[in-house]
């Protein structure tokens, strides 16, 4: 017999993979709920705004486990900025590879299609995309002589990592994460 909560996380689990491949336009609710094995019942029971509010959980779960996977990687290289932004680029390059270059980045692909004509949308990816930079600056902070320095590299970063999965999945290639690693690492000492 199935938990209520487990398809409830099943709908997220599966949203997130549709909207990372394909996007959330081109991601019906009958496919979500064909994917996660979820009744439509008990869909709306769990998500009484529809596909819209799963976009907002898939946003909060996704949002805060990268954010984690980011401040983990900063603590086992702390202080070692080279160490961190390969790790950084590297795990991004290693879960694209680990799709065959399909997973696009959820935040990136919602930001695209919801937060032009969604304030609300534009205010939760905003909050998400700040966690993600303060804690890529907290990888970096060693390097750099202010918090606000760090953060506006850090940024730098992130804006990079974003263009690296695009390219990424078009190329069907790691390249371009190898190409923001030396953009990075240009003029520091590795």
């Amino acid at each position: 017999m199935e938990k209520r909560g487990d398809s409830r996380q099943k709908a997220i689990e599966a949203a997130e993979r549709l909207f990372r491949t394909q996007g959330y336009a081109a991601t019906g609710l009958t496919e979500i709920l064909e994917v996660s094995g979820a009744p439509k019942g008990s869909f709306y029971f769990h998500f009484p705004g529809g596909k819209r509010e799963l976009a907002r959980a898939v946003l909060d779960a996704y949002g805060a486990r990268i954010e984690a996977g980011i401040r983990a990687l900063a603590a086992r290289h702390d202080g070692d900025l080279a160490g961190f932004v390969r790790a950084l680029c590297k795990a991004a390059a290693k879960d694209m590879e680990a799709t065959d270059w399909t997973f696009g980045c959820a935040a990136q692909n919602l930001a695209n299609e919801l937060a032009p004509g969604d304030g609300e949308f534009a205010a939760a990816l905003a909050e998400i995309f700040a966690g993600w930079i303060a804690a890529i600056a907290e990888g970096i902070k060693a390097r750099h002589p202010s918090r606000a320095a760090a953060e506006r590299r850090a940024t730098a970063i992130l804006a990079a990592l974003e263009g690296a999965r695009t390219l990424a999945r078009s190329a069907r290639s790691g390249a371009a994460f190898d190409a923001v690693i030396d953009l990075v690492l240009t003029g520091q000492r590795a």
